[in-house]
């Protein structure tokens, strides 16, 4: 495993459509190896491939044990979305800003899991936020340009994502 550079904005890696990953390979499992291991390091709770300048359809989150702890998804698609939540949002490719975003407060992804096998996990609260804010990386969306109010929090404000 090894640490990744994340990119950061303005970067135009950020802006691209990541490409679906058309079967699982040693080169994946490592992929999402270093992501888990980059996002760690980082203090993050989820990371986009995009955000290490790979253009694939990977994300790895963790939200903590309450959240199901690391969730790593290929070629994730969000196939149901209910509710609303507001809240501070942050990104490891955006360090010292947070945006007030308005997310759906549960939804369902559907992807494959490092053997190749499709699943579907649910989220509510953190885990809905941060699948939203992952796979719109796969998209080339950011949070800031959803965010209601953008802003450099207080320092003991900040999260991120």
């Amino acid at each position: 495993m090894a640490i990744r550079f994340i990119v950061k904005e303005p970067d135009p890696v950020l802006r691209e459509h990541a490409k679906p990953v058309p079967k699982i390979t040693a080169n994946i499992h490592k992929l999402l190896n270093d992501m888990a291991e980059t996002m760690y390091e980082a203090q993050g709770v989820g990371l986009a491939a995009p955000q290490i300048g790979i253009l694939k359809r990977v994300i790895v989150m963790d939200c903590g044990e309450d959240h199901g702890g690391l969730i790593e998804l290929i070629n994730p698609e969000i196939i149901s979305k209910e509710g609303e939540q507001f809240g501070a949002e942050g990104c490891l490719s955006i360090p010292g800003l947070q945006g007030d975003v308005r997310r759906a407060q549960k939804c369902a992804v559907k992807g494959w899991d490092r053997d190749g096998k499709e699943i579907i996990v649910e989220g509510t609260d953190l885990l809905a936020r941060c699948i939203q804010h992952e796979v719109d990386h796969l998209n080339g969306v950011l949070f800031t340009d959803i965010a209601e109010r953008v802003y450099r929090p207080e320092p003991e404000e900040e999260e991120a994502e």
